[in-house]
Protein backbone atom coordinates (compact mmCIF):
# COMPACT_ATOMS: atom_id res chain seq x y z
CA UNK A 1 0.00 0.00 0.00
CA UNK A 2 1.21 3.35 -0.70
CA UNK A 3 2.18 5.85 2.13
CA UNK A 4 -0.43 7.55 3.88
CA UNK A 5 -0.41 10.75 4.78
CA UNK A 6 -2.15 12.39 8.11
CA UNK A 7 -2.65 16.12 8.19
CA UNK A 8 -2.67 17.43 11.32
CA UNK A 9 -3.53 21.26 12.03
CA UNK A 10 -0.43 23.52 14.45
CA UNK A 11 -2.51 23.81 17.59
CA UNK A 12 -0.92 26.52 19.46
CA UNK A 13 -0.96 27.58 22.93
CA UNK A 14 -2.27 30.93 25.08
CA UNK A 15 -3.53 31.18 28.24
CA UNK A 16 -6.81 33.09 28.71
CA UNK A 17 -5.64 36.23 27.16
CA UNK A 18 -2.77 37.81 25.80
CA UNK A 19 -1.52 41.58 26.60
CA UNK A 20 1.23 43.72 25.49
CA UNK A 21 4.31 43.55 27.66
CA UNK A 22 4.08 47.05 28.40
CA UNK A 23 0.55 47.56 29.96
CA UNK A 24 0.50 46.71 33.06
CA UNK A 25 -1.40 43.74 35.17
CA UNK A 26 -2.13 43.25 38.54
CA UNK A 27 -2.58 40.23 40.55
CA UNK A 28 -6.21 40.77 40.94
CA UNK A 29 -6.39 40.62 36.80
CA UNK A 30 -7.22 44.25 36.08
CA UNK A 31 -5.55 44.87 32.94
CA UNK A 32 -4.40 49.18 33.16
CA UNK A 33 -4.51 51.38 30.40
CA UNK A 34 -1.17 53.39 29.00
CA UNK A 35 -1.92 57.25 28.61
CA UNK A 36 -0.94 57.50 24.82
CA UNK A 37 -0.45 53.99 23.70
CA UNK A 38 -2.95 51.53 23.31
CA UNK A 39 -3.09 48.39 24.97
CA UNK A 40 -3.57 45.05 22.76
CA UNK A 41 -5.45 42.23 23.79
CA UNK A 42 -6.06 38.71 22.08
CA UNK A 43 -9.21 37.23 23.54
CA UNK A 44 -10.61 33.55 23.35
CA UNK A 45 -13.57 32.98 20.84
CA UNK A 46 -16.46 32.72 23.07
CA UNK A 47 -14.44 33.47 26.20
CA UNK A 48 -14.81 36.53 28.26
CA UNK A 49 -12.18 39.53 28.37
CA UNK A 50 -9.61 40.40 31.04
CA UNK A 51 -11.27 43.24 33.25
CA UNK A 52 -10.24 46.27 31.49
CA UNK A 53 -9.09 49.04 34.08
CA UNK A 54 -10.40 52.74 32.70
CA UNK A 55 -7.06 54.21 34.31
CA UNK A 56 -3.03 53.62 34.51
CA UNK A 57 -1.35 51.71 36.91
CA UNK A 58 -0.21 54.88 38.34
CA UNK A 59 -3.26 56.77 38.50
CA UNK A 60 -4.52 53.63 40.56
CA UNK A 61 -2.25 54.09 43.61
CA UNK A 62 -3.31 57.65 43.88
CA UNK A 63 -6.69 59.48 45.23
CA UNK A 64 -8.92 59.52 42.21
CA UNK A 65 -11.57 62.79 43.75
CA UNK A 66 -15.02 62.09 42.28
CA UNK A 67 -13.97 60.00 39.15
CA UNK A 68 -16.67 59.65 36.41
CA UNK A 69 -15.82 56.82 33.65
CA UNK A 70 -17.25 56.96 29.91
CA UNK A 71 -16.97 53.55 27.68
CA UNK A 72 -16.80 53.91 23.57
CA UNK A 73 -17.42 50.54 21.83
CA UNK A 74 -16.22 49.52 18.12
CA UNK A 75 -18.88 51.31 16.87
CA UNK A 76 -18.04 54.21 18.53
CA UNK A 77 -20.92 54.69 20.56
CA UNK A 78 -21.18 54.62 24.45
CA UNK A 79 -21.14 51.19 25.73
CA UNK A 80 -24.36 50.27 28.22
CA UNK A 81 -24.42 47.45 30.56
CA UNK A 82 -26.52 43.97 29.04
CA UNK A 83 -26.50 40.84 28.69
CA UNK A 84 -22.84 40.69 27.61
CA UNK A 85 -20.89 44.12 28.43
CA UNK A 86 -20.62 44.59 32.28
CA UNK A 87 -18.97 47.82 33.69
CA UNK A 88 -18.64 47.95 37.60
CA UNK A 89 -19.22 51.43 39.80
CA UNK A 90 -15.40 51.83 39.56
CA UNK A 91 -15.18 51.88 35.62
CA UNK A 92 -13.91 48.34 35.01
CA UNK A 93 -15.35 46.61 31.72
CA UNK A 94 -15.52 42.99 31.00
CA UNK A 95 -17.13 41.37 27.60
CA UNK A 96 -18.69 37.87 28.13
CA UNK A 97 -18.75 35.22 25.20
CA UNK A 98 -16.31 37.17 22.72
CA UNK A 99 -17.19 36.97 19.29
CA UNK A 100 -15.51 38.73 15.77
CA UNK A 101 -18.00 41.42 15.63
CA UNK A 102 -17.01 42.76 19.27
CA UNK A 103 -12.94 43.23 18.23
CA UNK A 104 -12.02 46.75 17.94
CA UNK A 105 -10.67 49.72 19.77
CA UNK A 106 -12.87 50.38 23.26
CA UNK A 107 -12.29 53.87 24.84
CA UNK A 108 -12.48 54.99 28.22
CA UNK A 109 -12.26 58.79 29.30
CA UNK A 110 -11.67 59.02 33.10
CA UNK A 111 -12.55 62.41 34.37
CA UNK A 112 -11.75 63.63 38.10
CA UNK A 113 -11.26 66.75 40.30
CA UNK A 114 -7.84 68.40 40.97
CA UNK A 115 -7.63 70.90 43.77
CA UNK A 116 -4.75 73.73 44.01
CA UNK A 117 -3.32 73.80 47.57
CA UNK A 118 -2.92 77.42 47.49
CA UNK A 119 -6.40 78.53 46.23
CA UNK A 120 -8.56 75.99 46.81
CA UNK A 121 -9.38 75.98 43.14
CA UNK A 122 -10.82 72.99 41.63
CA UNK A 123 -10.33 72.14 38.24
CA UNK A 124 -11.54 68.79 35.95
CA UNK A 125 -9.17 66.44 34.30
CA UNK A 126 -9.45 64.03 32.25
CA UNK A 127 -7.54 60.91 30.95
CA UNK A 128 -8.28 58.78 27.47
CA UNK A 129 -7.05 55.14 27.66
CA UNK A 130 -7.40 52.68 24.70
CA UNK A 131 -7.87 49.16 24.15
CA UNK A 132 -7.48 46.97 21.14
CA UNK A 133 -9.26 44.28 21.64
CA UNK A 134 -8.51 41.10 19.13
CA UNK A 135 -10.23 37.54 18.96
CA UNK A 136 -8.57 34.16 18.29
CA UNK A 137 -10.08 30.86 17.59
CA UNK A 138 -9.80 27.72 19.69
CA UNK A 139 -11.17 24.60 19.33
CA UNK A 140 -13.67 23.19 21.43
CA UNK A 141 -12.17 20.54 23.83
CA UNK A 142 -8.83 22.15 24.12
CA UNK A 143 -8.98 21.89 28.35
CA UNK A 144 -9.41 18.32 27.88
CA UNK A 145 -7.09 17.45 25.59
CA UNK A 146 -4.83 19.46 26.72
CA UNK A 147 -5.36 18.50 30.60
CA UNK A 148 -2.75 19.99 32.47
CA UNK A 149 -0.38 20.29 30.10
CA UNK A 150 2.21 23.42 30.42
CA UNK A 151 2.66 23.82 26.29
CA UNK A 152 -1.03 22.45 24.26
CA UNK A 153 1.21 22.35 21.02
CA UNK A 154 3.28 20.09 22.59
CA UNK A 155 0.54 17.86 23.94
CA UNK A 156 -0.90 17.69 20.64
CA UNK A 157 1.95 17.08 18.43
CA UNK A 158 2.51 13.97 20.99
CA UNK A 159 -1.22 12.88 20.39
CA UNK A 160 -0.59 13.20 16.74
CA UNK A 161 2.53 11.06 17.00
CA UNK A 162 0.71 8.69 18.97
CA UNK A 163 -2.28 8.52 16.25
CA UNK A 164 0.10 8.06 13.56
CA UNK A 165 2.22 5.02 15.07
CA UNK A 166 -1.43 2.94 16.02
CA UNK A 167 -2.41 3.68 12.14
CA UNK A 168 0.90 1.97 11.21
CA UNK A 169 0.49 -0.38 13.89
CA UNK A 170 -2.55 -1.10 12.05
CA UNK A 171 -1.65 -1.73 8.32
CA UNK A 172 1.25 -3.67 9.77
CA UNK A 173 -1.27 -6.18 11.78
CA UNK A 174 -3.37 -6.15 8.55
CA UNK A 175 -0.48 -7.48 6.19
CA UNK A 176 0.66 -9.87 8.87
CA UNK A 177 -3.05 -11.36 8.96
CA UNK A 178 -3.10 -11.99 4.94
CA UNK A 179 0.05 -13.43 4.98
CA UNK A 180 -0.80 -15.90 7.76
CA UNK A 181 -4.47 -16.46 6.79
CA UNK A 182 -4.82 -19.98 4.50
CA UNK A 183 -8.45 -18.29 3.98
CA UNK A 184 -6.54 -15.71 1.83
CA UNK A 185 -10.37 -13.62 1.78
CA UNK A 186 -8.55 -10.10 3.03
CA UNK A 187 -7.49 -7.99 -0.10
CA UNK A 188 -3.63 -8.00 -0.99
CA UNK A 189 -1.87 -5.41 1.63
CA UNK A 190 1.64 -4.48 1.05
CA UNK A 191 3.13 -2.20 3.70
CA UNK A 192 6.16 -0.61 4.07
CA UNK A 193 7.80 0.17 7.31
CA UNK A 194 8.25 3.96 8.01
CA UNK A 195 6.23 4.93 4.69
CA UNK A 196 3.78 6.58 6.70
CA UNK A 197 4.16 10.07 7.62
CA UNK A 198 2.92 12.88 9.85
CA UNK A 199 2.50 16.52 8.12
CA UNK A 200 2.63 19.73 9.76
CA UNK A 201 0.05 22.13 8.85
CA UNK A 202 0.23 25.72 9.34
CA UNK A 203 -3.84 27.14 8.78
CA UNK A 204 -6.31 29.25 10.07
CA UNK A 205 -9.64 29.06 10.43
CA UNK A 206 -11.96 31.48 7.48
CA UNK A 207 -11.95 35.18 8.96
CA UNK A 208 -8.99 34.99 10.56
CA UNK A 209 -5.29 35.03 9.65
CA UNK A 210 -1.50 35.84 11.40
CA UNK A 211 0.30 39.00 11.07
CA UNK A 212 3.54 39.49 12.54
CA UNK A 213 3.75 43.19 11.97
CA UNK A 214 0.12 44.35 13.47
CA UNK A 215 0.29 41.84 16.20
CA UNK A 216 3.77 40.86 16.85
CA UNK A 217 3.50 40.36 20.58
CA UNK A 218 1.23 37.57 19.17
CA UNK A 219 2.64 36.61 15.96
CA UNK A 220 2.21 32.70 15.77
CA UNK A 221 -1.62 33.64 16.83
CA UNK A 222 -4.83 33.24 14.25
CA UNK A 223 -6.48 37.03 15.13
CA UNK A 224 -9.33 38.37 13.76
CA UNK A 225 -9.35 39.55 10.31
CA UNK A 226 -9.17 43.56 10.38
CA UNK A 227 -11.70 45.79 8.81
CA UNK A 228 -9.96 46.43 4.86
CA UNK A 229 -9.39 42.64 4.96
CA UNK A 230 -10.78 39.19 4.82
CA UNK A 231 -9.70 35.33 4.22
CA UNK A 232 -11.99 33.19 2.70
CA UNK A 233 -10.54 29.79 3.44
CA UNK A 234 -7.90 28.10 6.04
CA UNK A 235 -4.73 30.46 5.03
CA UNK A 236 -2.40 31.89 7.50
CA UNK A 237 -2.94 35.53 5.85
CA UNK A 238 -5.61 38.01 5.46
CA UNK A 239 -6.00 39.64 2.23
CA UNK A 240 -6.80 43.24 1.45
CA UNK A 241 -10.05 44.53 0.32
CA UNK A 242 -11.21 48.27 1.06
CA UNK A 243 -14.86 47.40 0.86
CA UNK A 244 -14.90 45.38 3.79
CA UNK A 245 -16.16 47.09 7.34
CA UNK A 246 -16.28 44.28 9.46
CA UNK A 247 -13.85 42.42 11.70
CA UNK A 248 -13.81 38.11 10.74
CA UNK A 249 -14.87 38.73 7.17
CA UNK A 250 -14.67 35.86 4.97
CA UNK A 251 -15.40 37.23 1.97
CA UNK A 252 -14.47 40.56 -0.30
CA UNK A 253 -17.87 42.08 -0.28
Amino acid sequence: MRAWVLLSAVLWYLTGVGWQRSSERTGKGFIYGRPGHPVKIYVKLHHNSPILACMDFRRAKKETVDPTYLWIGPNEKPLTVNDRINITKTGKLKVKDFLEALSGLYTCTLSYKTVRAETQEESIVKQRYDFLIFVNPFAPGWKGACKDSVDCEDTTNHNILQARDRIEEFFRSQAYIYYHDFNKTIPAMHFVDHSFQVVRLDSCRPGFGKNDGLHSNCASCCVVCSPGTFSPDVDVTCQNCVSVRIYGAKSCA
